[in-house]
């Protein structure tokens, strides 16, 4: 007998998943369990099937607080969901020869790059000049993700061209060429080429009015809502208000590379830089490099990239405070599957959804999306016994808010966060890596609770 694969393994594992199961029930039934075990407060589910958009609907709450419910049209932050689109217009300039991809970015710009003020600290540095439109959409300019994330520094940290390492900064970078080889922002071209001819009526990279009559605010770990942002400049690579509805016709165009040469489409999908750290954003880590080989883990020009057993695949992630998005693409087949959470919860139930939705498996410990842990709903009658205040090495008040159990601790300046229960008398928490474990006595009164703080041990007795 033949031993089998991985890939074959995984085909026969998810490949089960056709167009003829993916229908309505299943899909609600798929996404509600999903959503339910790991306490996602709000969802939009995109799919795109024999290139053309064949679902789209929102789950839970835009706005928890307000009882408002989520659908298909409305308004989502679309975090880094914004750089994949602004990478097809950069295409689009190319197949024009407006931008060609390997002329070094100052050349296209009327002064020296540290002449901007947002550059300025590159005075010194001539290394930018090796900096190509290409290196800002495959990540490999050296720069780091964000300067607010580097001590403010804005800095080239190792040769451009040379390795991958995820920056914003360099998306920022390539949307000043296309501004200044356009003549006008960035919100106006992706408006005449892409939002207008592809229908998308609820997207733009600026907050418009239109938007106020449907739009989601983003949740936490605790599901309470978290303040708005209503941006008011435009952001290649992270402005972006879109829907379900619009985003999932967005795939389907890429699946058919409308308004792009078969040429630039084939370049924007082919991989431009291996990928060889473990995770994404710990470029020097590479113990899973095998792993990564096997897969063919690699960036292309605004899209990840790797190899299933259902053909090639291409993804982009969007994450934010509140927000969680994944996109992934299957050109072979022809589909598409966009997943928007404005939950910070969301992540947590991607690898889930996409082998459940899509049939394949994603790069799930790369992207950092640590899968959910169990939450199992007890009565309130339950609940109840733990209500109290336990004292010890710290302080811990327990209570219930909204149907849910919660803890508090002024020692360590916890505010109210939600527990989830694994079973009963044991809790676990997601804003830190505590769990707690309720201990009865004879009479199965509660009398303490254990918390355990990776691996270190607090012991508390409830004294009211």
């Amino acid at each position: 007998m033949k031993r089998l694969t991985f890939s074959v393994l995984l085909l026969l594992t998810f490949g089960r998943v056709s167009s003829q199961s993916l229908n309505d029930a299943y899909i609600d039934k798929v996404v509600s369990r999903l959503m339910d075990t790991a306490a996602v407060t709000g969802l939009q589910i995109g799919i795109v099937k024999d290139g053309q958009v064949f679902f789209a609907k929102g789950y839970g709450y835009r706005n928890k607080a307000l009882n408002l419910r989520n659908d298909a049209n409305t308004c989502f932050y679309g975090a880094s969901l914004s750089k994949s689109l602004f990478a097809y217009v950069v295409m689009q300039l190319v197949d024009e020869k407006k931008i060609d991809l390997d002329k070094p970015v100052y050349q296209y710009l009327p002064k020296r790059l540290p002449e901007y003020e947002a550059y300025k600290q590159l005075a010194g540095d001539e290394r930018y000049k090796l900096i190509t439109p290409r290196m800002c959409l495959d990540h490999t300019t050296g720069f780091p993700n964000w300067r607010d994330l580097n001590q403010g520094r804005l800095e080239i940290q190792f040769r451009p061209g040379t390795k991958y390492a995820y920056s914003g900064e360099g998306i920022m970078l390539l949307q000043l060429v296309v501004e200044t080889v356009n003549g006008k922002s960035l919100a106006e071209t992706a408006r005449q080429r892409i939002f207008k001819p592809f229908g998308m009526d609820r997207t733009d990279f600026k907050w418009q009015p239109r938007f106020e009559t449907n739009y989601a605010v983003g949740h936490n770990v605790n599901e309470d809502t978290l303040t708005m942002v209503r941006y008011r400049a435009t952001y290649a690579a992270g402005s972006m208000e879109t829907t379900a509805v619009d985003y999932t016709r967005f795939m389907a165009m890429v699946l058919q590379s409308k308004n792009l040469s078969k040429k630039s489409w084939n370049e924007m999908l082919s991989p431009q830089t291996i990928i060889k750290s473990a995770r994404q954003f710990d470029p020097g880590d590479t113990s899973r490099i095998i792993e990564n080989r096997s897969i063919g883990l690699s960036y292309g020009l605004g899209w990840g990239l790797f190899h299933t057993p259902k053909g090639k695949a291409f993804f982009k992630e969007g994450h934010a405070d509140g927000w969680m998005h994944y996109v992934i693409g299957l050109p072979d087949q022809r589909f598409a599957l966009v997943i928007m959470g404005n939950s910070s919860n969301a992540e947590s139930i991607f690898k889930e959804l996409v082998e459940k939705l899509a049939g394949v498996t994603i790069p799930w410990y790369w992207e950092g999306y640590t899968p959910y842990r169990p939450n199992i709903k007890l009565p309130l009658a339950d609940l109840k016994k733990y209500v109290g205040e336990y004292d010890g090495r710290l302080k811990a008040i327990i209570t219930i808010e909204n149907g849910c159990l919660s803890v508090a601790s002024p020692t360590v300046n916890l505010a109210k966060s939600r527990l989830y229960a694994t079973g009963n008398d044991h809790f676990y928490l997601k804003v830190m890596e505590v769990d707690l474990s309720f201990v009865k006595d004879a009479q199965g009164k509660v009398v303490k609770v254990i918390a355990d703080d990776e691996g270190e041990h607090y012991e508390l007795s409830k004294i009211k």
